[in-house]
């Protein structure tokens, strides 16, 4: 996905980690990162279906989203790698040793280490942390279901626990026609937030517009400029998600009003750090900046259990949100879902469903 689904860093790994379980666990079909590079970087093979351990949850994987991270990782552009890749993942409990979940339950996984650290969801089955864990009981088909952990869970947590977005407020959505933007723009029109989106392109513009963005702006650098509701006389700007990243965050703070805050949660245009910033040259007085990234789920600060996913599926269900995903795979087309991926021409959340 477009948000921090692993750190980056300057010492990247020279291979994927290798996550071994101790001998005597059934096999299972899996796609594990053989070296880092290109599409045959990932390869389906057996291996040992993981064990039960205390305090973590077994899945059996019904379904996972297709990430951005995992893209990065593949190439190992990313601090972190592990043999099995996959951030996120929807299943049913195979086996839960401390009884934090029912066996046979729906459950969803995020992070928590999934496809950096341990072992991920491009397989059968996956085992994570139990506060990485959270109850999806629904009736939506798997395939539904697969798009919401990391996308819904990321962004719900940034408009409404990093930017306390409230109805009436007006929101900047930088980056909206990604996946996360999208599902982003959505939940903010829900909560009746106005909402001016960015596109790259005008033939995107469309697109947002019919998912209840008030107006559709062409994404430059100096869009505070460009916009009327930044003028310094009568600045109108609450909040700022902006999903391009350091080439344009401090722009956005350049458009808020005094209190309003801009969260910086994706990295659209690219992964080069800001150069020379000095906050006492180049920040507004009175305006807020954060960050979210979506590794600290399962964190004391950041439990999974705090995002309503059971009432976002719910919400689903209802029609009151639309989040079906743009296009859906098997388990055997994981290299036509990161082709697609990488060419940019996903037009929204894609997901991987298993039989």
């Amino acid at each position: 996905m477009e948000t921090a689904g692993a750190a980056p860093s300057s010492t990247l790994p020279t291979s994927p980690a290798v996550v071994r379980e101790r001998p005597g666990g059934e096999a299972m079909r899996a796609i594990i990162l053989k070296g880092f590079g290109g599409l045959d970087s990932l390869v389906y093979t057996d291996i040992p279906k993981p064990l039960p351990k205390a305090g973590e949850v077994v899945i059996k994987v019904k379904g996972f989203g297709i990430n951005h991270a995992e893209l990065h990782m593949r190439r190992g552009e990313w601090a972190e790698a592990a043999e099995v890749s996959g951030i996120e993942c929807v299943g049913i409990v195979d086996s839960c040793p401390r009884g934090e979940f029912p066996l046979g339950a729906k459950v969803a996984a995020l992070m928590g280490g999934l496809g950096r650290t341990i072992n991920g969801s491009y397989a059968e089955y996956t085992r994570v942390r139990a506060a990485n864990v959270a109850l999806i009981e629904s009736d939506l088909p798997w395939s539904d279901l697969a798009a919401l952990p990391e996308t819904y869970a990321v962004a719900w947590t940034c408009l409404f626990r990093n930017l306390n977005l409230t109805a009436g407020q007006t929101l900047v959505l930088r980056g909206a026609t990604s996946a996360f933007g999208q599902a982003a723009l959505k939940m903010a029109v829900a909560a009746g937030a106005r909402v001016i989106a960015t596109a790259r392109s005008p033939k995107r513009f469309a697109l947002l517009e019919e998912l209840g963005a008030s107006r559709v702006e062409l994404e430059r650098h100096d869009l505070a400029a460009h916009l009327p509701e930044s003028k310094v006389e009568s600045k109108q700007i609450d909040a700022v998600l902006d999903l391009v990243g350091n080439s344009t965050i401090l722009d956005s703070l350049d458009m808020l009003r005094r209190g309003g805050t801009a969260c910086l949660a994706g990295w659209l245009g690219g992964l080069d750090p800001i150069g020379d910033f000095n906050p006492l040259l180049r920040m507004a007085s009175g305006v807020n900046w954060n960050f979210f990234g979506s590794f600290v789920f399962g964190t004391p600060g950041f439990p999974l259990s705090d995002v309503p996913l059971q009432d976002i599926a719910r919400q689903v269900a209802e029609g009151k949100l639309d989040a079906k995903p743009a296009r859906v795979f098997s388990f055997d087309q994981i290299h036509e879902a990161h082709r697609v991926m990488e060419s940019g021409k996903a037009d929204g959340k894609m997901v991987v469903v298993l039989d």
